[in-house]
C-alpha cells in the first residue's frame, strides 16, 4: 500500500485530548524553532526578532516565518491541523479571507466566517473509500499471485517447447540434407535420360526437315521446268520478280544468271545449290494461286446535307443501338470454337515451328522422371516444414524474452485484446502489440500506436506502457499512446482520451500492477499534529 493510503490510515485511531502548544499555523514538526520567551530566528537565518513579533500581523522575516498564522506575509504559508482528516497547508493570503479552507475552520479565526468543523466527517468518509480501495488491492494482489503461478508454469511450458522445437528442427534439417543428397541424385540421370531423349528428337526433326525441304525443292524444280525439258533455264526464272536479289522491282538476266551459278540452265543437281539461295524468297504456283485478302476501300466521310425538312448527318455520327442477339450469337459461335479447340496433347515438352511435337518420353526415361519428382515433392515438403517450425521456434523465442514484469505477471497480457466502446469509436487494446481506433458507424481503422516500452516513473516502471509510430496525423506527427495501468480485480479499459493532438492517454486496469497491503498492525494509531 503507498505511503499516502498509510497517512490516511493514521487518522483511524483515537485522537488525543492535549493539543501541544505551539503559534497559530506553525506544524509540529518545526514547534521547536517557536519557543515562547526566546528570540525567534527566521527559518532562512536573516534575522533575529522578539518572540513577540511572531503572529503580529507584520512580515518581519523575508520568508515570512514570522508570520504562520496572520496574512501579512505574502510568501508565508498556514499549517491546518485538521484533526481527524488530513494535514495541510494554504497560503497565507487565504487566512481570514471568509472562505473555510481548513476543515477544521482554523484558517478563519478573526473573519467572522460561519464555519463548520467537517474534519470527521471528512475523514470518515475517505477512510471508506481507502477501506475499499484496499480492499480491491487485497484481492487484486491475490489474483497478482495467481497470475504469477500461471506465468511461470507458461514460461515452463513455453521453455520445454522450444526445447522440443528446436531438437525437431535439428532433425529436420539432417532429413532434408539428406533429401537434397537424393534429389540431387535422382536428378542427374533425369537430366542425363532427357537430353539423350531431346538430342534424338533433334536430330529426327533435322531429318524430317531436310526430307522436307527436298521435297518443296523437288516442287519449285517441276514448278519452274516450264517446258518439262529437265531444266531450269534464265527464261523461266524471269517472270518470278519476287526472287531480284537487289529488290529494285526489276529481274534481269544477268540477274537470273547469276542466281544460276552464272549457268543459262541448271538440271535437277545444280538445281540443289540454286535452291539454298532462292528458297526463301520464292513463291509457289500454289501459293500465288491462293486467294489473298483485299481490305474493301473506305468511304469518305459524307457532310451532312440539310433540306427543308430534315437534317442528315454522317452515318457514323449515328448512335446504334446495341444488338444483344448479335452478342449472344458471337459468344456462341466464340464457345463453339473453343469447343472445336484441339485437346491438350500429353507429354509434350516442346513444339517446332511446325507445331510437331515432340514425342513422349520412352518407359526408362518417364521413370527416371517419376523418380526425380518424387524426391523433389518430399524435399520440397520437408522444406516447408523445417520454415514452419522455423517460425514457430521464432514466435516462442520473441514471447518467451518478452519484458513481462519483475514475476512475468503481465504475460496473461500477451496476445490477448481489450475493447472500450465511446459514442463515437470502438477503441482496441492489445497489449505488447498496438492500441486503434476504429469509428463505430462505418470507417476505417486508425493505428493509435504500436508497441514501444515500459514507461513509467523510475521504481514504478511497470505503471505505465508506451505504444509509438501510429498512423499519421494531417500535417502533424504520428499517433501515439500512453496506457496507465491501475490496480484492480478485473482486466478492462475504463478511459480514453486526447490530451493533446494525435496523443492518446488510456487508463487500463489490471490485478497485475497491485501490489501487496500492508498489515493495520504496522499503524501508528493517533493524530500526530496536535
Amino acid at each position: 500500500m503507498s505511503s499516502v493510503y498509510l497517512l490516511l490510515l493514521l487518522t483511524m485511531g483515537v485522537v488525543s485530548s492535549v493539543e501541544v502548544q505551539r503559534p497559530r499555523g506553525v506544524p509540529l514538526s518545526k514547534r521547536q524553532f517557536y519557543e515562547e520567551n526566546k528570540s525567534f530566528t527566521c527559518l532562512d537565518g536573516s534575522r533575529t526578532i522578539p518572540f513577540d513579533r511572531v503572529n503580529d500581523d507584520y512580515c518581519d522575516c523575508k520568508d515570512g516565518s514570522d508570520e504562520p498564522g496572520t496574512a501579512a506575509c505574502p510568501n508565508g504559508s498556514f499549517h491546518c491541523t485538521n484533526a481527524g482528516f488530513r494535514p495541510a497547508f494554504i497560503p497565507s493570503s487565504r487566512i481570514n479571507d471568509g472562505i473555510c479552507d481548513c476543515c477544521d475552520t482554523t484558517d478563519e479565526y478573526n473573519s467572522g466566517a460561519s464555519c463548520k468543523n467537517t474534519c470527521r466527517d471528512m475523514g470518515r468518509k475517505e477512510r471508506e473509500v481507502l477501506q475499499k480501495n484496499a480492499e480491491i488491492a487485497k484481492e487484486g494482489f491475490l489474483l497478482k499471485q495467481q497470475l504469477i503461478h500461471e506465468a511461470k508454469q507458461g514460461q515452463e511450458e513455453k521453455q520445454s517447447k522450444l526445447s522440443e522445437h528446436q531438437a525437431t528442427k535439428k532433425n529436420m534439417e539432417e532429413k532434408l540434407e539428406a533429401l537434397r543428397t537424393a534429389k540431387e541424385t535422382a536428378e542427374n540421370p533425369e537430366k542425363e535420360a532427357k537430353d539423350r531423349h531431346l538430342k534424338a528428337w533433334e536430330e529426327q526433326k533435322a531429318l524430317l526437315q531436310e526430307e522436307k525441304d527436298k521435297a518443296r525443292m523437288a516442287e519449285a524444280f517441276l514448278e519452274l521446268d516450264d517446258d518439262a525439258d529437265g531444266f531450269v533455264s534464265v527464261a523461266e526464272l524471269l517472270s518470278h520478280i519476287e526472287l531480284d536479289p537487289d529488290s529494285d522491282g526489276a529481274l534481269t538476266e544477268t540477274e537470273v544468271q547469276g542466281l544460276l551459278g552464272g549457268s543459262d540452265k541448271v538440271d535437277t543437281v545444280g538445281f540443289e545449290t540454286v535452291w539454298s539461295s532462292i528458297k526463301e524468297k520464292y513463291i509457289s504456283e500454289t501459293q500465288a494461286d491462293s486467294p489473298v485478302a483485299v481490305e474493301p476501300p473506305q468511304e469518305e466521310a459524307r457532310e451532312p446535307v440539310a433540306d427543308s425538312d430534315s437534317e442528315h448527318y454522317p452515318e457514323e455520327d449515328i448512335p446504334e443501338e446495341e444488338d444483344d442477339d448479335d452478342e449472344e450469337d458471337d459468344e456462341d459461335d466464340q464457345e463453339e470454337d473453343d469447343d472445336k479447340s484441339p485437346p491438350p496433347v500429353l507429354n509434350q515438352e516442346k513444339k517446332d515451328d511446325d507445331d510437331e511435337a515432340m514425342p513422349s518420353f520412352d518407359e526408362d526415361t518417364q521413370k527416371l522422371i517419376d523418380a526425380a519428382q518424387k524426391t523433389r515433392d518430399e524435399f520440397d515438403e520437408a522444406e516447408r516444414g523445417l520454415r514452419e517450425e522455423d517460425d514457430q521456434i521464432k514466435s516462442l523465442e520473441k514471447e518467451i524474452s518478452f519484458d513481462f514484469g519483475p514475476s512475468a505477471e503481465f504475460a496473461h497480457l500477451y496476445s490477448q485484446c481489450y475493447e472500450l466502446s465511446t459514442s463515437e469509436y470502438i477503441y482496441r487494446l492489445c497489449p505488447f502489440n498496438r492500441v486503434s481506433q476504429k469509428p463505430k458507424y462505418g470507417g476505417s481503422e486508425t493505428n493509435l500506436g504500436s508497441w514501444g516500452s515500459w514507461a513509467g516513473p523510475e521504481g514504478d516502471i511497470y505503471s505505465i506502457m508506451k505504444y509509438d509510430h501510429g498512423t499519421g496525423c494531417w500535417q502533424g506527427p504520428n499517433r501515439s499512446t500512453t496506457v496507465k495501468l491501475t490496480c484492480g480485480k478485473e482486466t478492462v479499459v475504463v478511459s480514453t482520451s486526447e490530451p493533446s493532438r494525435c496523443e492518446y492517454l488510456m487508463e487500463f486496469i489490471t490485478p497485475a500492477v497491485c501490489h501487496e497491503p500492508e498489515s493495520l498492525d504496522s499503524m501508528h494509531h493517533g493524530h500526530t499534529e496536535l
